[in-house]
């Protein structure tokens, strides 16, 4: 699989996409859209500006605007490219990852599963779930606001989710203090790890 891309090549690649779409845009504004705090926003946006990929210009009623420059859009080209390469490596991995996982579930007649973290591993293994008939009952998360994912329902504590026959680690932000946090929880229920995770010392 590709490297996974760098933390701030990702917030790079936001940024200079944000300012594309919108070049009227206050720094209050882009700290919403990457839900980032403001002086995070401000200090890549500066960054941006040094590097000579965001131009800067003064407009009317102490606002500004920011333009892509043309290094900004060889760059932004850059990183794209970069990052879904790396997607591309990600869904394919992940894909066969859950299937082998999954296949087990068939063999072992576990027919209901809850996949615990909101995650596009969640939504991967979704996919592959209906291929084997299989039925995800809901996704577990402490950390989610959402109260459905792909149409199931979330559930912020464990002993609430339905009945069900596994558990299928789904969790990409914080695999293993997840892996830990359910173990914890008394539970006959097996709980399986897709190796994409790598958690291997598990």
């Amino acid at each position: 699989m590709n490297a996974m891309p760098d933390p701030e090549e990702s917030l790079t690649l936001e940024i200079l996409d944000t300012v594309q779409r919108n070049e009227q845009l206050s720094q209050r504004h882009l700290s919403r859209q990457l839900g980032v705090a403001l002086g995070l926003a401000n200090s890549y946006l500066k960054r941006c500006v040094r590097k000579g990929w965001v131009k800067v210009q003064q407009a009317p009623a102490n606002r500004y605007l920011y333009y892509l420059t043309p290094m900004g859009f060889a760059e932004k080209s850059r990183l794209t490219t970069a990052y879904l390469s790396y997607s591309l490596g990600f869904y394919r991995e992940a894909g066969n990852s859950c299937a082998r996982l999954l296949d087990d579930c068939v063999e072992n007649q576990w027919r209901r599963l809850l996949l615990c973290g909101v995650s596009d591993l969640a939504e991967i293994a979704t996919l592959r779930a209906m291929e084997r008939n299989l039925t995800i009952i809901g996704i577990y998360d402490p950390n989610s606001t959402q109260l459905r994912f792909l149409d199931k329902p979330v559930w912020k504590n464990l002993e609430l989710a339905e009945a069900h026959d596994a558990r299928l680690l789904t969790d990409i932000a914080e695999p293993r203090a997840r892996h830990t946090e359910i173990n914890a929880q008394s539970s006959t229920v097996p709980l399986l790890v897709p190796d994409v995770l790598r958690l291997d010392s598990l």
